[in-house]
């Protein structure tokens, strides 16, 4: 069903077309290599619309034929996979203190993965805006050079962000109010490519969803272990965002009413009590953590944990305990099939994962956690940017095709 702002409407000839085309498309991502008759039976368009979309697909360069395979029933067939070397998705993260970049192709082989320094808690927005908007142009310059165009570019950033791609607070940056898409489109002059913006979270379970080893999970959340906390989720195979945007800040729910202050002005959120804070003795009084300072200290974290100091085992199983009471909220909630921890979580996972099992399993009235797994991700720090190559390629996957090459 086609949909639009004022209710439902007639679809006409280009809008089916465009969504048959994304189908087909899909299903060759999914199931490659395949014949057009692989993708009538499963998708129930007939053998002639199939290979017009086909044909049109192949002269847009995202699907290109492969051979023939005689392992089937009557003539053998012409095999399709994806193309897309034509194209290119690019997401970038920005932190506190460094900018990523990825570049994906359509089939997700990276093409490039940069990390710059970036005095984010320190810029102002527009000197922000004109960052990104640098490291945006000289992605979009190393892809020309390779003859490939870029087909959008999506940003993440760690703070609430409307369905619009306005930044409403950013506490970490220090943003308020920033329209992050309008004004990156301001400063890349109109590109010829959609500028998005969401939340590092999000783009972390897009990337998950689409390139982890949970993959294709229709019911995943995946948790930031960054200088914040915060929660991105697909549900039923997408990514729930909340009537405004601002879904999965599991970071600033109260777990501990006597705990520590929280930079939000609460006391005893998960971020205080299970945060990167809480694992180096940070407390919110002190100076905001950037990252370039967190990582020695959380190689010294598990140093001393692999050497068995027991004060620090102690204080991995304290805040181990308390990331597994967050996830068994998420657990009761939304029943996810897996809770993926990124970020910082990631080394310290050895420690905290038996007491946070231990936790979910505990405060969560389903059996056996409803299901629910733990379990690492294997995506690195780079995971919001992979991500903001994800939306730009679930955007083309809803239909938001590119022309023709010239």
């Amino acid at each position: 069903m086609i949909e639009s702002t004022t209710g439902p409407r007639p679809a006409d000839f280009t809008d089916v077309r465009a969504t048959n085309l994304a189908v087909v498309l899909r299903f060759v991502r999914e199931n490659a290599p395949c014949s057009r008759a692989d993708i009538a039976a499963s998708t129930g368009l007939n053998k002639a619309t199939v290979s017009s979309l086909v044909a049109d697909l192949i002269d847009r360069r995202l699907v290109r034929e492969t051979g023939l395979t005689e392992n089937r029933v009557g003539r053998p067939a012409t095999m399709l996979v994806l193309d897309g070397s034509p194209y290119a998705a690019v997401g970038i993260e920005a932190n506190v203190d460094y900018l990523t970049a990825v570049a994906v192709d359509l089939a997700g082989r990276r093409l490039l993965s940069w990390r710059r320094s970036f005095p984010g808690a320190a810029a102002s927005a527009n000197q922000a805006v004109a960052a990104i908007a640098s490291l945006a142009r000289r992605v979009a310059n190393r892809m020309a050079k390779e003859e490939r165009q870029v087909l959008g570019l999506a940003v993440a950033v760690p703070g609430l962000v409307d369905v619009d791609g306005r930044v409403r607070i950013a506490p970490n940056l220090g943003w308020r109010d920033v329209d992050l898409a309008k004004d990156l489109t301001k400063a890349l002059r109109d590109p010829g490519y959609r500028v998005q913006v969401d939340n590092d979270a999000n783009l972390g379970a897009l990337a998950e969803h689409r390139f982890g080893p949970f993959g294709g999970t229709a019911n995943l959340v995946y948790l930031t272990g960054e200088v914040g906390v915060g929660a991105g989720v697909i549900m039923d195979g997408r990514l729930r965002r909340g009537g405004q945007g601002y879904s999965g800040e599991l970071g600033h729910v109260q777990i501990d009413p006597a705990g520590p202050a929280c930079r939000c002005g609460r006391v005893g959120c998960l971020e205080a009590v299970a945060g990167v804070g809480a694992i180096i003795g940070a407390t919110a009084s002190d100076p905001p953590i950037a990252p370039a300072e967190v990582e020695p200290e959380i190689e010294e974290v598990v140093r001393r944990a692999r050497a068995g100091d027991r004060e620090t085992l102690a204080m991995l199983e304290r805040v181990g305990t308390a990331l597994g009471a967050g996830v068994a909220i998420l657990a009761n909630v939304l029943n996810p099939q897996a809770v993926i921890l990124g970020g910082y979580y990631v080394p310290l996972a050895p420690w905290l994962l038996p007491a946070a099992e231990a936790e979910v399993r505990a405060r969560t009235l389903a059996p056996d956690a409803g299901g629910c797994r733990l379990a690492v991700s294997t995506l690195g720090h780079d995971a919001a940017a992979l991500g903001g190559a994800a939306g730009v390629m679930d955007s083309i996957d809803s239909g938001r095709l590119p022309q023709r090459p010239s």
